[in-house]
């Protein structure tokens, strides 16, 4: 090997460690990727930054936008609202319930596609006593799963297409990918229909007289006011109502501003106590029945009361608000309140929001709640009006984990669907490559109003096209310093003497594992230069490797890091980290099993 494919190799070693790592957003690491290779000669400084350009990374910005845009014309909310009716009403829901999550994540941004169904999957789950656990993460896979079907379905799909496009000068049509993708994900949501009930955890007890969602037990902070008939007495007695729900378990007791732990069982009450508490909403409403006050709340209250006497003289008629209302929500990967504390954000002085309680599966929460960093997959109790507390968990970039009701704009619904169907058969067509025919579909739905140009920058998931742009250029730096060829050389001699269908294997089994540690699109632009290489020395058409290229890199099941939809669900399904092999490991056994034979079957050798 030369010189520089050391270098080349070592910077993708020393990027693999980072991702799986986690320490640093995937974007930071693929911006330090590419400075590396700039500074080592790899990437020419002047076409450092033309990955920003690239069509792959056009066309995922642009299809991002594009469902923005039905979603909020309340399109896909409508359409998604018709279906659950039936989905809803049949024998085998959550499998129909799967299907639907494939069919609309083949189309829009998968990580959407779960968000509007996962409310759906747990109302059905309460209503017919099935665990969470055993919905949340086949809905998860069955979205991923979807994205195969696509040339638009999951950024994989789109740069395989493109290295194809360099490669033999023509890429992927839109549904190029479809008579490998469908039968992959039909197989793939059967299992999971048939082995999610016996291999993932019961752990979601249903409870008709219980809220409306059973999740995680919450971790929040309880203040015993002045006028508590617990105050004298000690924390035990803070029991159950009428025998219907168990105590919280008590986790410290805070006394002027002074952590009890130790003796925590044999102190009395007083007046101001701070009790930090761990328990599910019904055991929350069982504490605050037997005298506490949820902290927050408290805060609140005494705020409100402020306020209003420095008021009252000056507006005497006070028009009523709209009564506080409970919601359940998750924080999904980089979200705006990631990585930082109710405290730091304010939430209640500059949001009007009421923190009182955060669920976290497998961290136990040490810190005060207001102080707590909060990170993705918890779900957070908050409080807030009942007029606004939609709008303000989408500022602060949640998704509630209730159904909500359909708003449809009558004046433009329609619009942004044609413009979104026009730009799929042009592409399908062939009249223009996909990233001209969705940005100019972007540019005509801000044309018609649908969305301004703040909403266009807003829709954009900016992490995943830095991460795109930056990559890019290193995966060029792959073929062009020639160490994807030396890989694929080296490769090549081992599998010289052995079936072609065996190689596909390796690459497709290779390329599901770095995808289940590492970012899916950084798995492509690193395995779709090697895929071609291997092509080449064997002498092989490059479309059966690519094929299995774009499928392994979309099948991140083993982890909870691997893709953004199985972080999503691990706070509200309760799941552990090694939950996800349970079902994960047979899904992508099948997944290999089946799409072996299938690939070079559709895309021959």
């Amino acid at each position: 090997m030369t010189v520089e494919q050391i270098e080349i190799l070592a910077v993708l070693v020393g990027t693999m460690g980072l991702f799986i790592w986690g320490r640093w957003r995937a974007d930071f690491v693929a911006l330090l990727a590419l400075a590396a290779a700039v500074v080592l000669g790899l990437v020419p400084g002047e076409q450092a930054f033309l990955g920003f350009g690239h069509p792959a990374v056009i066309t995922v910005a642009a299809v991002l936008v594009i469902s923005s845009s039905l979603a909020r014309a309340g399109l896909v909310d409508l359409l998604v609202a018709r279906l659950v009716k039936l989905v809803a009403a049949g024998s085998g829901r959550f499998l129909l319930l799967d299907v639907l999550a494939a069919l609309v994540s083949g189309f829009m941004n998968n990580i959407g596609a779960l968000a509007l169904l996962m409310p759906v999957g747990l109302g059905i789950a309460r209503r017919d006593g099935v665990p969470a656990s055993r919905v949340l993460m086949p809905l998860s896979f069955a979205s991923i799963l979807g994205g195969l079907v696509t040339l638009i379905g999951t950024p994989p799909n789109i740069i395989v297409s493109g290295f194809r496009q360099s490669a033999v000068g023509e890429g992927y049509a839109m549904f190029d990918f479809l008579f490998v993708g469908a039968p992959i994900a039909l197989v793939g949501i059967g299992f999971l229909a048939v082995a999610a009930q016996r291999l993932l955890p019961k752990r979601r007890d249903s409870d008709e007289d219980g809220p409306e969602l059973n999740l995680a037990d919450y971790v929040t902070e309880f203040v015993v006011p002045e006028d508590s008939p617990l105050i004298g007495q000690k924390v035990d007695a803070i029991g159950p109502v009428s025998g219907e729900a168990s105590r919280p378990t008590e986790l410290a007791l805070i006394r002027r501003r002074q952590r009890i732990v130790r003796r925590l069982h044999h102190e009395a009450l007083i007046a101001g106590d701070i009790l930090a508490m761990r328990g599910t909403p019904e055991q929350i409403e069982t504490a605050v029945a037997q005298g506490l006050e949820l902290l927050p709340q408290s805060k609140a209250k005494e705020a409100a009361e402020k306020d209003a006497e420095e008021t009252s003289e000056q507006s005497p008629e006070k028009p009523p608000e709209d009564a506080p209302v409970l919601v359940e929500v998750v924080v999904p990967p980089r979200a705006m309140i990631e990585g930082r504390s109710a405290s730091e954000l304010r939430l209640r002085a500059r949001y009007g929001v009421n923190l009182l309680a955060i669920s976290r599966e497998g961290s136990p929460i040490r810190s005060r709640l207001q102080d707590a960093k909060i990170r993705a997959g918890d779900v957070l109790l908050i409080q807030a009006e009942g007029d606004t507390i939609y709008g303000t968990v989408s500022t602060l970039g949640c998704l509630p984990l209730v159904q909500r009701e359909i708003t449809l704009d009558n004046n433009r619904s329609l619009m942004p669907l044609g413009i979104f169907a026009l730009a799929i058969a042009a592409t399908a067509a062939g009249l223009a490559s996909a990233a001209v025919c969705f940005a100019l579909a972007v540019l005509a739905i801000v044309l018609i109003g649908s969305l301004t140009m703040t909403q266009v920058y807003e829709a954009i998931d900016w992490p995943v096209i830095v991460l795109l742009a930056a990559m890019i250029p290193v995966g060029g730096a792959l073929d062009s310093t020639g160490a994807a060829r030396a890989i694929a050389g080296l490769l090549a001699e081992v599998a010289g003497t052995v079936s072609p269908y065996l190689v596909l294997g390796l690459v497709l089994v290779l390329t599901m594992t770095l995808s289940d540690i590492m970012n899916n699109a950084a798995t492509a632009v690193v395995m779709a230069p090697i895929a071609i290489g291997v092509s080449d020395s064997l002498g092989l058409a490059p479309d059966p490797l690519l094929m299995a290229v774009a499928v392994g890199a979309s099948c991140a099941f083993l982890t909870p890091i691997g893709h953004q939809n199985n972080l999503l669900v691990m706070g509200p399904g309760g799941y552990h980290f090694g939950d996800y092999w349970r079902l994960g490991l047979p899904l992508e056994i099948l997944i290999i099993l089946v799409a072996v034979p299938l690939i070079p079957f559709v895309w021959p050798f």
